[in-house]
């Protein structure tokens, strides 16, 4: 390797690992304040919070690796192009276009790094990550509880005086608020202690009430009575309520993350998975298809009559045309009770086939949603590693052109085309997710969009040419003007 290539890679990588080491450290903290109520305040030791973490930072570097790149490149260059080291390469012979040939070479590397590190990394640490999560509560059920304050779960509102026990499991002075779905009375259990009991091999926590109180509203239709409030009241010595752990923490744990599993998927198990997926979608559809038909009554072909003549077999059309089916078939009846009658069996027939119509194709969307998210999956660990090459080849062509280094401008230019990029992917992501376009088309839409603009920067940094040429604007603006306020030449006399 060349003086020069060593140079100008140990300045790049240089400025790379810190901007990477301040990116991600930033992005950790964003991390931090989005899970800070499931970390704080829940007695966890220091070991498993680093593990919490440690799962949690590899989904970050899709971010912040092309940012890093972005954000490297424009101030490498642009530290180049401001203290005139590119000028005295160019007067030594030495092209811009050379000058990047070292960096391209590392550019390819970690793009390929990128991939296997999508592809393997981070579809573990998905999984690891989740099943954490749902691990702490299971060992560690009182830590959706907070002292002192109500705790949402579920259906309940969950309120305790003190917490007690080595995990603390053991409570004092319990009240719990309940409110069925579409209820009107609410329950209020009070007791004067709990004890928490769960399993990691069940999704059930256990909690057991001693010495309490049962309220309950009662619902009565007149008005006065009503504004006594009037409540039922038992108590009980002991009683045992039964809570879906996967309703712990359901405000704070993103539902997508939960139930779709593509993104613990590397691509040979997203082949798998689509395949399935795509062969179920349409078994399903089939049979909604036919369920419809089925339900509706419909004849696909005409009812044919078959005569048998000397042998011959021949068809003919059924007996009854429809010339000579009336227009309104109600006037055959006499009775206005088997109208009324016949109606309603058309109405509640219309009504069932709207609802199994809506139903079956709520069903396929969603099914469709879910085969778009794992094709998504797919793309993104293809789209993480040419982002590296798409950032590094708009990043140094423009360090190259503005010739500003350091924390000022670079950082302004950086951010603004990193917005662009990601509020584009978010915005393919989701119109794919809807199955409004392709999900090729969703996961590329940025890179396609940026990727003339990579061209655009890289030729004219290797050809010199500025970022804009002002001339190009303000000369015939320079020109209308001056030939409208041109003095008139004077008449001859």
């Amino acid at each position: 390797m060349k003086i020069l290539d060593r140079y100008i890679l140990t300045s790049f990588l240089k400025t790379f690992g810190s901007v990477f080491i301040i990116l991600f450290f930033i992005f950790i903290l964003q991390g931090i304040w989005l899970f800070i109520a499931e970390l704080a305040g829940k007695d966890l030791d220091a070991w498993l919070v680093t593990k919490f973490l440690l799962f949690y930072s590899p989904k970050i570097i899709p971010l912040v690796l092309p940012l890093s790149t972005l954000l490297a490149s424009i101030m490498t260059f642009g530290n180049f192009a401001e203290n005139y080291e590119f000028a005295a390469m160019k007067s030594s012979g030495i092209s811009l276009k050379r000058a990047m040939r070292a960096l391209i070479v590392f550019i390819f590397g970690l793009s390929i790094t990128a991939f296997f590190f999508a592809n393997n990394v981070i579809p573990k640490a998905e999984y690891k990550f989740i099943n954490l999560r749902k691990s702490i509560i299971q060992r560690k059920p009182a830590m959706a509880i907070v002292e002192g304050q109500f705790n949402s779960i579920g259906n309940f509102n969950i309120k305790v005086d003190k917490k007690t026990g080595e995990n603390g499991e053991k409570l004092e002075g319990v009240t719990i608020h309940k409110r069925a779905p579409g209820a009107v009375n609410a329950t209020i259990i009070r007791s004067k202690t709990g004890l928490l009991k769960s399993s990691e091999s069940s999704n059930l926590l256990q909690l057991e009430l001693f010495d309490g109180y049962y309220y309950e509203e009662v619902n009565t239709k007149n008005h006065a009575e009503r504004q006594k409030q009037p409540f039922a009241k038992s108590s009980f010595s002991r009683q045992v309520m039964n809570i879906d752990l996967s309703k712990l923490n359901s405000n704070d744990m993103d539902e997508d993350e939960v139930v779709h599993t593509n993104n613990m998927l590397n691509i040979s198990e997203l082949n798998y998975t689509i395949d399935s997926l795509e062969n179920n979608y349409d078994k399903e559809a089939k049979s909604i298809v036919d369920n419809i038909v089925q339900r509706t009554n419909v004849v696909i072909a005409p009812r044919l009559k078959v005569k048998k003549t000397n042998d011959t077999v021949t068809t003919v059309q059924q007996e009854a045309n429809k010339d000579t089916v009336p227009q309104e078939l109600l006037s055959l009846l006499k009775n206005n009770s088997d109208k009324a009658q016949i109606l309603n069996v058309a109405s509640n027939n219309t009504t069932g086939s709207d609802f199994t119509i809506t139903s079956g194709k709520n069903e396929l969307n969603s099914k469709i949603k879910n085969i778009n998210n794992h094709w998504l999956a797919f793309y993104d660990k293809f789209v993480i590693a040419y982002a590296c090459l798409l950032m590094f080849f708009i990043g140094a062509p423009l360090g190259a052109i503005i010739r500003k280094g350091g924390l000022g401008l670079p950082i302004v230019f950086a951010v603004l085309i990193f917005i662009i990029f990601h509020f584009i992917n978010t915005f393919g992501k989701k119109l794919a997710q809807e199955n409004g376009i392709t999900p090729f088309l969703g996961a590329w839409m940025s890179s396609f969009i940026l990727s003339p603009l990579a061209v655009l920067l890289t030729y004219r940094a290797t050809n010199d040419i500025g970022l804009f040429s002002m001339d190009n604007i303000l000369f015939p603006i320079q020109k209308f003007f001056q030939k409208i306020f041109k003095p008139k030449p004077k008449e001859q006399e």
